[in-house]
Order: C-alpha cells, then sequence, then structure tokens
C-alpha cells in the first residue's frame, strides 16, 4: 500500500474520498496526515488528532478483499485487524461494535468506512498522545509509520471474514454493560444478540452498520 503523508488535512478521509471519486489517486493508495484538525468520527462527530497521533485513509477495491466479507460489516473487519496490531505491542485493547477501539471503558481510537464505486474508502484515527480524561491513549515502543506498515501487512494477508469473526464473537460474548448509540438511542449490548454478518439482532430486528 503506498502512503502519502501529509503535515497538516482537516480530514484525510475527505480528501481521500474527493481524490478517489475525480481520479487524483487510484486504489490501492493511503493518505496520512501528522495532523488532523476535522476528521470524521462516529455518527458524524468531529475527531481531531495531535502530531504523534495515527490518522489515515486508504482506498482499497472490493475485490481485494475476502470474498466472504459482508458489506454490512467491513468497519468491523477493518477495526477488528488494526485491534490484533495494537494487540501484538503489547497494548490490551478491545473493539466495541462496530467499529470502536477501546482500552478498558475509554475510547482510544476507530474507524469509518464508505463504499465508493466498488471501492472501499477508510479512515483511521487511534490515540497515542496524551488526551483529555474521557479518551485513552495506546503507549506502545513503535513509530506510528510501523504501526501502520503492520497493519497493511496484515491486511494484505486477506484473512477471512469468518476467522474474524469467531475471535471477535468471543469477545463479543465478554461484554457485560456496554452501550452503544444506535438511531440515536442508547442501546446495551448484553440485550443484543451478534449475528454471523457482523448485524445485530435487537427485539426481532436486525441493525446493520457501515460507518
Amino acid at each position: 500500500m503506498e502512503t502519502i503523508w501529509y503535515e497538516c488535512l482537516d480530514s484525510t478521509q475527505k480528501y481521500l474520498l474527493k481524490a478517489i471519486k475525480s481520479g487524483k489517486l487510484k486504489p490501492n493508495i493511503a493518505v496520512a496526515a501528522k495532523k488532523q484538525t476535522a476528521g470524521i468520527g462516529s455518527r458524524n462527530n468531529s475527531w481531531s488528532s495531535d502530531t504523534g497521533d495515527l490518522t489515515v485513509s486508504f482506498a482499497i477495491k472490493k475485490e481485494e478483499l475476502p470474498s466472504d466479507l459482508p458489506l454490512s460489516s467491513a468497519s468491523i473487519y477493518f477495526a477488528y485487524l488494526m485491534k490484533e496490531v495494537l494487540s501484538s505491542l503489547g497494548q490490551e485493547c478491545w473493539l466495541k461494535w462496530p467499529n470502536d477501539i477501546y482500552i478498558k471503558n475509554k475510547k482510544a481510537g476507530g474507524v469509518i468506512t464508505q463504499l465508493t464505486g466498488g471501492i472501499y474508502v477508510v479512515g483511521m484515527g487511534i490515540n497515542f498522545t496524551k488526551k483529555s480524561k474521557e479518551y485513552a491513549s495506546f503507549k506502545i515502543d513503535k513509530s506510528v509509520e510501523k504501526v501502520l506498515d503492520s497493519y497493511f501487512i496484515l491486511l494484505k494477508k486477506r484473512i477471512k471474514w469468518q476467522e474474524i469473526f469467531s475471535k471477535y464473537k468471543v469477545e463479543y460474548e465478554k461484554i457485560n454493560g456496554i452501550v452503544t448509540t444506535i438511531n440515536g438511542k442508547k442501546i446495551k449490548l448484553t440485550n443484543a444478540t451478534l449475528c454471523e454478518d457482523g448485524a445485530l439482532l435487537i427485539e426481532n430486528e436486525r441493525i446493520y452498520s457501515l460507518r
């Protein structure tokens, strides 16, 4: 994966989406910023970053991903791969459905996925610098660039969705009292069943999330 680094962008996701749609850039390509001022977070929240954090978006063709990957669970897939990389570096963390990476009970990163013309554009923000008390940060002995390299090496292996899902399901079943926001409502994940395609079953309704 070729990576283009910038000193500062308002949003790597907005920049890359525009570049892909205009034909300025083509997959496989990644855009990373040492500082981001107005990134896109979950539910359209802003996600800013400081120098030392990982803020990156990458574009990859749908056919270059595992054939069994459900569109609705792309964010789970991409986020879990990053969770695996960070865990392998000695930092215990977990993935909250569908796209937030947590250290204990505090958010430390997240993933947003958008599909355009058969191309996934995936944005990631991971905290490595000290944040306010409501957020957590990773403390690992590896540069942001090396973390990203390790991620793309893992992504290139095209690990099957079922393999990722089987691991994620074990973690999900350990959740106790975790709350997520779905359609503007706070939902306890202990009241939801995780389906094979990554959707949640809540009161006989399947909830999907591509975000």
